[in-house]
């Protein structure tokens, strides 16, 4: 990612860096660093293609999920609102780049009915998707269990399965904005696996077992430091 940065003012960049990605710790294991770093990667990767503001790329990647902080609902709004209200962004942007940058945090969302108002929109939405298989199974599945812990195997496999067929099977509202990115032949790998519900199940049952163990191993630390 150095590669696509480099040319950005040090400020700017320590600013990115030190304020606002550390600010994905907190959120749910599906949506922490590691997710922003590789939204923020794949953004920049697919801006080559386009005639965009590099700069815009890397804030509205950066900023696109901080509205977790108040729940998942709305939580692209939210993101667009901090982007609109942070004013140091003002140091290296005019209001009408941040007015589009708010925009496309906005847009971002892949349950969005409308289409994203600009390239920018779109580029974030794309790199969003980050469609691997084995990654977006495992981040729903921690997903489930991050948000919702009363829920035992069998009720985190049927949410598991609904999610995946509500987004990403055949008929799913999942779209996909930028011909460039290997999306598409990601998400028919994994219509492939939804459709086969069998082979679905014993990933889950691994993916399940492997994400419980964690948090229990966690679990077990704490304790053992609070005793």
């Amino acid at each position: 990612m150095l590669s696509y940065i480099n040319d950005f003012p040090m400020e700017f960049r320590n600013y990115i860096a030190s304020k606002i990605i550390p600010q994905y710790a907190d959120f749910d294991k599906a949506h922490r660093v590691d997710h922003v770093l590789k939204v923020i990667a794949e953004s920049l990767k697919l801006s080559q293609y386009y005639d965009v503001n590099r700069m815009m790329v890397y804030v509205i990647a950066s900023y696109h999920d901080l509205g977790l902080c108040e729940g998942r609902e709305f939580h692209h709004l939210i993101s667009g609102k901090i982007l609109w209200a942070d004013k140091k962004l003002r140091k290296w942007f005019p209001e009408e780049h941040i007015l589009i940058m708010k925009e496309a945090v906005e847009d971002h969302r892949a349950s969005n009915k409308h289409v994203p108002r600009s390239i920018y929109g779109k580029i974030v939405a794309e790199a969003d998707r980050i469609i691997d298989p084995d990654i977006t199974l495992r981040r729903t599945v921690q997903y489930g269990l991050s948000n919702y812990p009363e829920l035992d195997k069998e009720k985190q496999y049927i949410r598991f399965l609904a999610h995946l067929k509500e987004k990403y099977a055949e008929g799913g509202y999942l779209r996909l904005w930028i011909p460039q990115s290997a999306n598409a032949v990601h998400l028919q790998e994994l219509r492939q696996l939804i459709a086969d519900e069998e082979e679905l199940h014993k990933v889950f049952e691994k993916i399940y077992s492997q994400e419980t163990e964690t948090i229990q191993n966690l679990e077990n630390i704490h304790i053992f430091v609070i005793v």
